[in-house]
């Protein structure tokens, strides 16, 4: 492999790694601050319990969650150096902003959270986890938004030798980085919300403090599918932003290889893995293609071999992963409902079936964001910045193969014993279940 192929699968190493604690981070983060909402208002000790419970699993995930996305960073200087120095006065704004603004403001009312137990007004502490949970969705918009504008460049010139923001509301504004934030941000919602019916199912086929994690379970199952509904809703909406602004990108989700009107959406077809020639399709439906991405029966949709092979992102991998998101999307709405459904009828004592499957789902919606991020990025390719910077003239000119293959180990290395940490560690207080002294959490914090 060359330095490009390396610095690649250094970043997606590290980028997928970080991003296994993020989504459960952004939602549970959500969860905990309605859960003591509801303790500030009903004054039941459960509530407490439950906030404490949840609030400690929260800061394990938080903390790994840190570690990770710092590393990063680095990689901008060290594997794409070319790019910083291309568009770094664009792309530095939104990332200075969220460690500025977003982490400074997380990271300091977290800390009053942990510490503030008895210690400060029972409203003061509630409104630091608010204000914890809202820094960090705030923190996922502004890295988003920088995205955004990789995948869809707005608001800059060309001037010498770089691109130079001249409107930073064009990239504040930017479709794409708005319609990236509300479908992940509800897609980790769901990851969350599995996370803790799976959990809860756990302690209630042990009939351990059934009224708390029933309830909990009930708070999961409404939050999953209010945002699975959302997931999809969000997901159509931003498959249209993508066949207007990438349309490379929605061939290869689509297999769209001949433009032509009133395109038919195929259901199940073999994409040719080698860009060579057409799909074979099996099962279509006629113009539905470019209904759904145009809300035009008779909207043309371009093919693939409208564009050269060396703007063409590799179609298999786009066209399976985008399937087995949405397919994984309608999933989670299904087993939400269910759950919620016998949540609501007071029966799941009585349905241990779907408790122990709950409990197994836990990692599905992981691998559901996982997957969509393949879609997302992978699709962008072979542009780093969608067509202003190709990602082969982004990496580094002076950093050689060896040195990124013994920084990648390193990573992979430390990486695997920091994922190990954080399942023992989420496995054994998960399991554990609620303590009843305030010291727990505080405890938890100095792990």
């Amino acid at each position: 492999m060359d330095v490009v192929s390396l610095s690649r699968l250094q970043f997606a190493v590290t980028a997928a790694f970080h991003f296994i604690f993020v989504p459960l981070t952004l939602g549970l983060s959500i969860l905990v601050a309605y859960m003591e909402t509801h303790y500030l208002r009903s004054k039941d000790e459960m509530y407490l319990k439950m906030t404490k419970f949840w609030g400690k699993l929260f800061l394990i995930n938080f903390a790994l969650g840190v570690v990770t996305g710092i590393t990063m960073e680095f990689q901008f200087g060290m594997n794409w150096a070319e790019y910083s120095k291309y568009v770094g006065d664009i792309f530095g704004a939104p990332l200075a902003i969220e460690a500025t603004v977003a982490f400074f403001l997380e990271s300091t009312f977290i800390g009053v959270w942990i510490f503030g137990w008895n210690k400060i007004s029972k409203r003061t502490h509630a409104l630091s986890i608010w204000l914890v949970a809202i820094a960090t969705n705030l923190s996922a918009l502004w890295i988003l938004l920088a995205n955004g504008w990789m995948q869809r460049p707005v608001g800059y010139v060309l001037r010498n030798g770089r691109a130079e923001m001249v409107d930073f509301i064009a990239l504040v504004t930017n479709t794409n980085g708005w319609l990236k934030f509300f479908h992940q941000i509800v897609a980790a919602y769901v990851v969350a919300a599995f996370f803790v019916m799976g959990v809860s199912a756990y302690h209630i086929l042990k009939k351990k403090n059934l009224v708390l994690f029933k309830t909990s379970f009930r708070m999961a199952a409404t939050f999953g599918l209010v945002a699975g509904i959302l997931v999809a809703v969000s997901g159509s909406f931003h498959a249209e932003q993508v066949a207007a602004t990438q349309p490379t990108k929605f061939a290869a989700m689509e297999s769209v290889w001949e433009t032509q009107r009133g395109a038919p959406y195929n259901i199940v077809i073999v994409p040719d893995a080698t860009n060579e020639r057409n799909s074979v399709e099996a099962i279509k439906i006629p113009n539905f293609l470019s209904l759904l991405a145009f809300h035009s029966p008779d909207a043309e949709v371009k093919g693939l071999k409208d564009f050269s092979r060396d703007d063409r992102p590799p179609v298999s991998v786009i066209f399976y992963s985008f399937r087995a998101m949405v397919c994984l999307g309608f999933l989670f709405i299904l087993i939400s409902l269910i759950a919620y459904i016998s949540s609501r009828r007071d029966r799941l004592e009585f349905s241990p079936g779907l408790l122990r499957l709950l409990l197994y789902l836990i990692p599905l919606p992981y691998l559901a964001n996982q997957i969509g991020w393949i879609v997302a990025e992978v699709g962008r390719q072979p542009w780093i910045v969608y067509g202003l910077l190709r990602t082969s003239d982004a990496v580094s000119k002076s950093i050689s193969t060896s040195q990124v293959v013994f920084s990648l180990a390193g990573f992979t290395l430390v990486y695997g014993l920091l994922g190990i940490i954080d399942i023992y560690l989420l496995t054994k207080y998960a399991k554990k279940g609620p303590d009843d002294d305030l010291s727990s959490i505080v405890n938890t914090a100095r792990i």
